[in-house]
């Protein structure tokens, strides 16, 4: 029943512009607004959701508004206001998930299944036409997702020399593949050629 009372004493000072006032009122509250934001938001959204409820109290000082007790009150703004984050969080991410999955279907209707089935076949061709060595490097470090150390130590070579082999590999598809670059991008960063 104090608090309540301090509440209240407060708040009437509050209203008269006491900015001591709304000190004391914004210690004595925010721990606990962000401690009740964080169980609906992240601790960052959280402390700022708790911030705005108490600049709001400062801005709407002169009307009467508080009905209650001002701690029910303040969560009460809190839980409003976090409801509202999570919403517009998901509004965006919802946004984000078709504007990614748009783009996803517009480049694949404009790939090819006939080019990506005829630079398969090109791109193994290629493969095989490598030197023994690089295309042992290659194969190891771009499909079996080894690192360089791993190559070169299962070889029985230095890391410069797996780099080396690699570097050569890579060039020789580059030149003999040329023509199917654009695609052969497009594929290696979705990660889905061979």
């Amino acid at each position: 029943m104090e608090a309540l009372h301090t509440d209240t004493l407060l708040l009437n000072r509050l209203k008269k512009g006491d900015m001591k006032a709304f000190n004391t009122l914004f210690r004595k509250y925010y721990p606990l607004l962000c401690t009740y934001g964080k169980r609906f938001v992240c601790v960052e959204s959280a402390e700022e959701i708790a911030q705005d409820a108490m600049l709001w109290l400062w801005e709407h000082r002169a009307e009467e508004i508080i009905q209650t007790s001002l701690a029910k009150y303040l969560l009460k703004v809190v839980y409003r206001k976090a409801l509202n984050r999570i919403e517009q969080e998901q509004i965006k991410l919802n946004a984000d998930t078709r504007f990614y999955q748009n783009i996803i279907e517009n480049v694949l209707e404009e790939v090819d299944l006939c080019a990506i089935n005829d630079l398969s076949r090109k791109l193994n061709e290629a493969i095989h036409r490598l030197p023994d060595t690089y295309r042992e490097a290659f194969i190891m470090h771009r499909f079996k997702d080894m690192t360089y150390k791993e190559i070169a130590e299962r070889l029985g070579v230095s890391v410069q020399t797996v780099n080396y082999r690699i570097q050569q590999a890579l060039n020789q598809l580059t030149v003999e593949l040329k023509d199917y670059l654009p695609l052969l991008l497009f594929l290696c960063m979705n990660d889905e050629w061979i």
